[in-house]
């Protein structure tokens, strides 16, 4: 915090001096996510997008930077900063069996993925590597395979373990025949979580490396469980996602929800942390004039970061799903102006 300090003197000579604490913010970047990982360079063109949201799963034999997406090299070597999602959800290869690889001369056998997670009742459960997987070391040679080709990239990225553990855990978890409860699944999650941070930190890493934890952020028990201060200490951001579903939903009230549960139920090293917001969007379905919601986000997020609690430093807007643009091209000129605007300019 700086401090300005002015005197004014009048012509008989009388003087009166007056003082004012100040913080300079940094400026919040704007982002984007194009549906299916695709190339988002022509959306982004001609507007101040300096951040983008990515997603891979650990299964996936090519994560960095993923297959035929050179232009993901090219848009972070010219400053755009990625937040890449890495998911021990199962996708991207060709099955789900046990897989056998070699990185940087030495073999790896990885066993087949044990977990079933987002197990909604009347929907086919999703396959996720298990955190009892994770914690007995049977997925190392999947984090091996990704640093190695992290490495090749030229330049550091945010690395976000999961999208959503709460989306992942809602209805609790299973791995090798055990359920486990919403509650219980978010305790293993924590370590588990810890366990590969903790492994990607003894390597060497590029420069600017970073890391969070992927949170939708609509269950406050669930926030709180997954974030404590001995994860923290290891995070180097905060993470939550923010959707506008209804009409009543205000851009102001949609980010601060879970501001406000981290504000009250965090530790000090959580609430030092940045907030890197990965997902955002709005539903086009319940709010048909997305340009006019979108234009409300500038002024929230002002205010917002004017307010005791962690900075909310980076918005990727998800053009996909709940966030899918349309009118597109609406859209894409109503995120430019936005991101044209303070806090984002």
């Amino acid at each position: 915090m700086s401090r300005v300090t002015v005197t004014v003197r009048d012509s008989a000579g009388q003087a009166a001096t007056a003082a004012a604490n100040y913080t300079i913010l940094p400026p919040v970047l704007g982002g984007y996510y194009l549906s299916g990982g695709a190339d988002p360079t022509a959306d982004m063109a001609g507007g101040n997008f300096r951040s983008l949201t990515q997603y891979r799963s650990f299964a996936d034999g090519y994560v960095f930077p993923g297959y035929n997406r050179p232009w993901l090299v090219t848009l972070g070597r010219s400053g755009v900063l990625l937040n890449m999602v890495l998911e021990l959800k199962h996708y991207g290869a060709p099955d789900t069996g046990p897989q056998t690889f070699v990185v940087d001369g030495v073999t790896h056998t990885v066993p087949a993925p044990t977990m079933t997670i987002q197990q909604r009742p009347g929907t086919v459960w999703p396959k996720a590597y298990g955190y009892g997987q994770v914690l007995a070391g049977q997925c190392d040679g999947l984090f091996a395979r990704a640093l190695s080709q992290y490495r090749t990239m030229g330049f550091g990225v945010n690395i976000q373990l999961a999208s959503e553990l709460d989306t992942d855990h809602e209805f609790g978890t299973t791995e090798s025949g055990k359920a486990y409860t919403w509650a219980e699944s978010d305790g293993r999650a924590v370590q588990a979580m810890t366990y590969i941070v903790d492994w990607f930190r003894a390597k060497a890493l590029p420069q600017g490396t970073t890391f969070s934890v992927g949170l939708g952020g609509f269950d406050r028990d669930c926030f709180r469980r997954t974030h404590p201060e001995s994860l923290m200490t290891r995070l180097d951001h905060l993470q939550w996602n923010v959707y506008a579903t209804s009409p009543g939903h205000t851009a102001l009230d949609r980010f601060r929800r879970t501001k406000d549960w981290a504000v009250v139920d965090l530790g000090p090293v959580a609430l030092s942390r940045p907030v890197l917001i990965a997902e955002w969007g709005v539903r086009v379905a319940e709010l048909p004039d997305q340009a006019g919601w979108i234009a409300t986000v500038p002024p929230a997020i002002a205010r917002l970061n004017a307010e005791r609690g962690p900075f909310i430093a980076r918005t990727n807007y998800f053009n996909s799903g709940w966030g899918a643009l349309n009118p597109k091209v609406t859209g894409l000129a109503a995120l430019r102006a936005a991101y044209a605007r303070p806090p984002y300019a």
